[in-house]
């Protein structure tokens, strides 16, 4: 009887099903419930060429191999435990003037009223912030969907201050490594960073790399030439190279806002592990094709015209990088592209490839959803290095926000792997202008 008591019917709006079409195996041992007008609202994304076709395929193509189970109208059981229920759309008594019965999200919304009526403890997870508001106010639990109870200031910023006695400082500095037998104690993460400083003196600091191997602190790469031209401007820069430049972590992400240089240090850094040391392939730089506004529409010329206004953030940062750089190098990136060496191009076309001894930099990954992100690591084949650079809080698609996107996703559940290493950047090292605004606008 108290599981009965305690099973949970949880109501699916249309957009959780396009950000993840697995979301219906995410839910436990409850109920699921869709209703028919969200199944129909699905089958007009099928068509699209873009992630919300493919998500909408996928869910069909789950939802058909279910259907051979049994009656989706009586509920098939999910491999949880759960129970999958799609329906008609629930008819209530409209005793609220205001709610409009021709309007899809209000069909959802009436579904989830009627199946409360029935006495059962209904939850509708939907990420339309203003659906979530007519639910309050019609008195039914909703939810977003993806990671909850989190801020984004909560998010694991990849470092920490360390106090430690003066005679472990000076152990450290003497023999550049200091075993940490209470790291699980400290719940320090694998390739955590440390600015470790002596106990009610945080003036005395030294800072290093927490290694899970080693199970100790280790120091950082030494960057006393530069790389590529550039030197680090704070310690937070300072993380990030040595995160870049090591060739034991293979996932790396910088969030930072704007003029914090978290693309510029890995384009600097993937040019250097790749021309200079020679240890990849190939540099490849790819961002998601998301516009900022209203989209411009289809654009003339042939593929690497349509493309320039896209990955132009990309080449102005390659245009000051080879400024920067002494003489005696490659004149150009373009040089560069043209034996092979760099490649630029969009996430468009990364799926079904296998990307091996490359140093890949997904910029802009807070515009991917966590599906499309688990889609770029994949793909990595052996000896591939994946950057990925944002800023969620610069969000430009409808189905994303600052905590449910793929960037904030990777940082969350990937950060107690020894293979992973994450840098926020919170210094902006662009001009003092773009400071102000960062901050004030």
């Amino acid at each position: 009887m108290e599981g009965i008591l305690t099973r949970k019917t949880f109501v699916l709006d249309t957009n959780v099903l396009l950000f993840d079409p697995n979301a219906i195996n995410k839910f436990g041992p409850n109920d699921v419930f869709i209703p028919l007008v969200v199944v129909e609202e699905v089958d007009r994304f099928k068509k699209d060429q873009n992630e919300n076709g493919r998500n909408a395929r996928y869910f069909s193509r789950i939802i058909d191999d279910l259907r051979k189970k049994g009656s989706l109208m009586d509920g098939v059981e999910l491999d949880n435990g759960g129970t999958l229920i799609i329906s008609v759309d629930k008819t209530i008594e409209n005793q609220h003037e205001t709610i409009d019965l021709t309007i899809n999200d209000n069909l959802i919304l009436a579904s989830a009223i009627f199946l409360k009526e029935q006495g059962e403890d209904v939850v509708l997870i939907t990420k339309d912030i203003n659906l979530r508001i007519k639910s309050d106010i019609l008195g039914i639990n909703a939810e977003d969907y993806g990671m909850k109870d989190i801020k984004l200031e909560e998010i694991y910023s990849g470092y920490r201050f360390l106090p430690l006695a003066k005679d472990k400082l000076e152990e450290y500095e003497k023999n550049r490594f200091l075993q940490l037998e209470n790291w699980e104690e400290l719940e320090i993460f694998p390739n955590e960073y440390l600015v470790v400083h002596e106990e009610g003196n945080d003036r005395r600091r030294l800072l290093g790399r927490f290694s899970k191997s080693k199970l100790g602190i280790v120091p950082l790469i030494p960057m006393r030439e530069g790389v590529w031209g550039i030197y680090p401007k704070n310690m937070e820069q300072q993380f990030a190279l040595d995160a870049l430049l090591n060739d034991d972590i293979k996932l790396v992400s910088l969030v930072g806002k704007a003029g914090t240089g978290k693309t510029l240090l890995a384009i600097a850094a993937g040019l250097e592990m790749t021309i200079n040391q020679e240890k990849y392939s190939r540099l490849l730089v790819s961002r998601p094709i998301q516009p900022m506004g209203k989209d411009l529409g289809y654009l003339p010329g042939d593929v690497n015209d349509k493309l320039g206004p896209w990955m132009q953030p990309i080449f102005d940062n390659m245009d000051f990088l080879f400024d920067q750089r002494r003489a005696g190098t490659s004149s150009s990136y373009v040089d560069l592209m043209d034996h092979g060496l760099l490649h630029i191009e969009p996430l468009t076309y990364i799926r079904g490839r296998s990307i091996p001894g490359q140093y890949l930099i997904v910029d802009e990954a807070q515009n991917l959803s966590p599906h499309e992100v688990k889609t770029i690591v994949t793909r990595a084949g052996e000896g591939t290095k994946i950057i990925l650079t944002g800023d969620p809080q610069q969000i430009d698609s409808p189905y994303l926000d600052e905590i449910n996107n793929g960037l904030s996703y990777v940082v969350e559940r990937l950060k107690t792997e020894e293979i992973i290493s994450h840098t926020k950047l919170t210094v902006g090292e662009r001009s003092a202008l773009s400071e102000t605004a960062s901050k004030l606008l």
